[in-house]
């Protein structure tokens, strides 16, 4: 008999009743699901009105990426003659999806705390186009930390180099628009962004931080730069850098919102891998290096070399 004829086996009959038996449990289980979201202990959003979208924000992120680094990111290749054309389309693209995450991230603040009407359409569509108008300056400031990048980086090649592929480049620049848009107190979208840059590059810095420029994330993986955080020009961090809060009690979310709980790094500071410095009084002191695996809670003054002792190596 022609194998392209032969009549199915018994077991193959056996697996597809195996699996019509499987997926009429699935109706069940999908209205006990249905059943746990009038729970109030968890947590859903089944409304009429939309919050933001994950999936938007990391097309934004790309179509920042598109708008700060031209030519870099983009989909088409950019030359003098379409620059304009293209340019026009990612700016317009990125306003109407910039203005809708904004209007459902106010939006979505305003039923959930009841507020009065915050005319979130237009707030929306105003915050967008102060946005846009900033980045110019966010690309001057990039370039600093670009051109920081590679002067203190010898393995660095090439601006083109850091560009594309140095991740601390990438949690910067996800952190500078995200910074603008909390500036202008956006609830949820500025959170999102940076925490999807930390989701990739493993360097979490919170958007409220203030950072000055020529910054520079060396590696990178590990470094948490807290919220109230305070850095000033021409700093740079290596592996597993964490400047954060000293021990918080549990109510500390109503207590301690708003108030300087992270450190402050003055100008021209290198601080090693491994290092911990907390504290909202704690000041690192302008030119100062602070070495690796330093635990730091009390301020340092300017010019200041801090280093632990040196271990005891034990070779059997």
């Amino acid at each position: 008999m022609d194998t392209e004829t032969q009549i199915p086996d018994a077991a193959c009959k056996i697996d597809a009743d195996a699996l019509s038996g499987y997926r009429d449990r699935l109706p069940q289980i999908a209205q006990k699901i249905i059943e746990t979201c009038d729970d109030q202990e968890c947590y859903n959003h089944v409304d009429y009105e939309p919050i933001p979208s994950k999936e938007a924000v990391i097309q934004i992120i790309d179509k920042f990426l598109e708008i700060l680094f031209p030519g870099y990111f983009s989909h088409e290749k950019l030359d003098p003659v379409n620059l304009s054309y293209n340019m026009g389309q990612c700016v317009t693209r990125l306003f109407v999806l910039l203005a809708e995450q904004i209007t459902n991230s106010i939006r979505h603040d305003c039923f959930r705390y009841d507020m009065t009407c915050q005319e979130c359409n237009e707030k929306g569509h105003e915050i967008s186009l102060k946005i846009l108008e900033k980045v110019p300056s966010i690309r001057k400031t990039l370039s600093t930390d670009v051109r920081a990048a590679y002067d203190g980086d010898p393995a660095a090649k090439s601006y083109d180099e850091i560009i594309f592929s140095y991740p601390g480049i990438f949690a910067i620049t996800v952190y500078r628009v995200a910074h603008a848009l909390h500036a202008f107190e956006v609830p949820l979208l500025p959170r999102i962004m940076t925490e999807y840059a930390h989701s990739r590059t493993g360097i979490d810095i919170h958007p409220g931080a203030r950072i000055g420029e020529s910054f520079v994330i060396d590696h990178g993986t590990g470094v948490v730069i807290g919220e109230t955080t305070k850095i000033g020009n021409n700093v740079r961090l290596y592996q597993g850098v964490t400047l954060g809060a000293l021990s918080l009690p549990k109510d500390a979310g109503e207590k301690l919102r708003g108030k300087k709980r992270h450190p402050t790094i003055e100008d021209d500071v290198i601080i090693y891998s491994g290092t911990t410095i907390l504290g909202g009084d704690t000041i690192i002191g302008a030119r100062s290096v602070i070495g690796g695996n330093v635990w730091i809670v009390e301020s340092v003054p300017g010019d200041s070399r801090v280093m632990m002792e040196k271990p005891r190596l034990i070779i059997k």
